[in-house]
């Protein structure tokens, strides 16, 4: 019996020709990441326990980006703290605070290649598997731990595939398409399982659409999410070292690809059938009640929300930029951007993006999760409503625990902030520019990063 991908990553990590679904392995860990609301807890851990150093320099990463910027003095305490502990810890790779948010920079940055096995103190650090790496999320100890040995216990998962079928009809997004998954199957079907994203339009999506994909996969419990890696993954690492970003990628690319095999065991397979799904929100508050758009349009709105880990690449502040451009936010809306790295927000801006979300009546953040987590940036009083393309909708995840949240792709965001309430961005897009990036940009873009990689 053949192995699937979480299977193989497993195996080779943990050193065995081959694992099974069940298995208990201890496995070495290819990049650690941890971020600003735990970072300090783990380190001081670490000093606490007589650790002087990391396991790995090298693929050891620390990021500033949910306490960004600082809004009260115990959040700018904890970052100061952070920072003593990078110089103390001799940390290369530290993103302080306004470099972005942690699954944005590290694949932009080239810290995750196929094949890797990824740990942060972030649940959604299944995004990384966008690029064929197994990532999840731990807790403060096991990541003091991973960082003092470079080594961790797993379970081996069992894997669920779904296979995407057909083609997305016209403003339809991936995020709908996950959000689909979610409102179909639940948000335990994947409970410490791994997850392939897979079939004959598996091929359609771009990295930065798999990163979102990926991304919430924890949100239907997964353990792992991943595409294999496979052409467009190759061009996206091509672009990373045309920019300088990285060196060698066709060897790095070679060594470390997987996929599974063709016999492989699954858990189940799962048709996905693209041309059937329009787009959907998931309504207060819980990620599993999702409803085609068609059943909230109308529902009144006070904030509407771009951006996250989730979808505050280029090309969703794009695919937002196409609707609002010659339009004007409501005036009963506040419609707030969150670029996702400060590269975003200087390519968005290059391109005249910035410039028609400005326009449009949008106020833009620091790159960072902004009003995803605990409102920096975006608050909400009780009884208001917004509308974001954050993978949370949890009761007070934006302030008031009175307050309602719905979740959407970028497009229906960007519709629902122009008209006031819930809409369906197909109604108010008109059907000539119904597709592709705004028509105004500042120059032809000529960047690395297009709208098919993670920009």
């Amino acid at each position: 019996m053949g192995m699937t991908l979480a299977e193989k990553i497993l195996a080779r990590a943990s050193g065995k020709d081959r694992v099974a679904a069940g298995e208990f392995v201890v496995a070495e860990v290819d990049l650690a990441m941890t971020h600003d609301i735990f970072a300090a807890q783990v380190f001081d851990h670490l000093v606490n326990a007589g650790v002087t150093q990391v396991f790995d320099r090298e693929h050891t990463v620390v990021v500033m980006d949910h306490l960004v910027p600082p809004s009260t003095e115990a959040a700018a305490e904890q970052h100061k703290r952070i920072r003593e502990h990078v110089a103390r810890f001799g940390i290369d790779n530290f993103y302080d605070a306004g470099s972005g948010i942690c699954h944005q920079l590290l694949p932009e940055r080239g810290h995750v290649w196929p094949g890797m096995l990824v740990v942060g103190t972030d649940s959604h650090t299944t995004t990384h598997g966008a690029l064929g790496a197994a990532g999840t999320g731990i807790g403060t100890s096991e990541m003091a731990y991973v960082l003092a040995t470079g080594t961790l216990w797993f379970r081996v998962p069992e894997t669920i595939r779904f296979d995407l079928e057909g083609s997305l009809g016209e403003q339809v997004a991936w995020k709908d398409v996950i959000l689909w998954i979610a409102g179909r199957f639940g948000s335990d079907v994947a409970q410490y399982r791994s997850i392939e994203f897979a079939g004959p339009a598996a091929s359609q999506v771009s990295v930065s659409s798999r990163l979102t994909i990926s991304n919430m996969a924890v949100e239907i419990g997964a353990k792992f999410g991943m595409f294999a890696p496979d052409e467009v993954t190759a061009e996206y690492l091509a672009g990373l070292e045309s920019s300088g970003v990285v060196e060698g990628w066709q060897q790095r690319f070679a060594e470390k690809r997987v996929e599974a095999d063709s016999d492989a065991s699954y858990l189940a397979l799962h048709e996905v059938p693209l041309e059937q799904i329009g787009p959907q929100v998931a309504l207060p508050s819980a990620v599993e009640r999702v409803v085609p758009v068609g059943d909230a349009v109308g529902t009144v709105i006070q904030q509407a929300f771009i951006g996250s880990c989730t979808n505050g690449r280029l090309e969703d502040l794009a695919a937002a930029a196409a609707v609002l451009e010659g339009r004007q936010v409501d005036p009963g809306v506040r419609l707030i951007v969150a670029p996702a790295s400060r590269w975003v927000f200087q390519e968005a801006l290059r391109q005249g993006i910035i410039e028609i979300l400005a326009d449009a009546g949008a106020s833009v953040l620091p790159s960072g999760c902004g009003p995803c987590f605990g409102g920096h940036g975006g608050l909400l009083a009780a009884g208001e409503r917004c509308i974001g393309t954050h993978n949370r909708n949890f009761v007070g995840r934006m302030g008031s625990a009175k307050a309602e949240i719905f979740l959407a792709s970028p497009q229906t965001v960007a519709a629902s902030a122009v008209a006031g309430h819930i809409a369906d961005p197909r109604e108010l897009l008109p059907r000539s520019v119904r597709s592709g990036a705004p028509r105004r940009r500042a120059r032809e873009d000529k960047s690395v990063y297009t709208a098919s990689q993670p920009g």
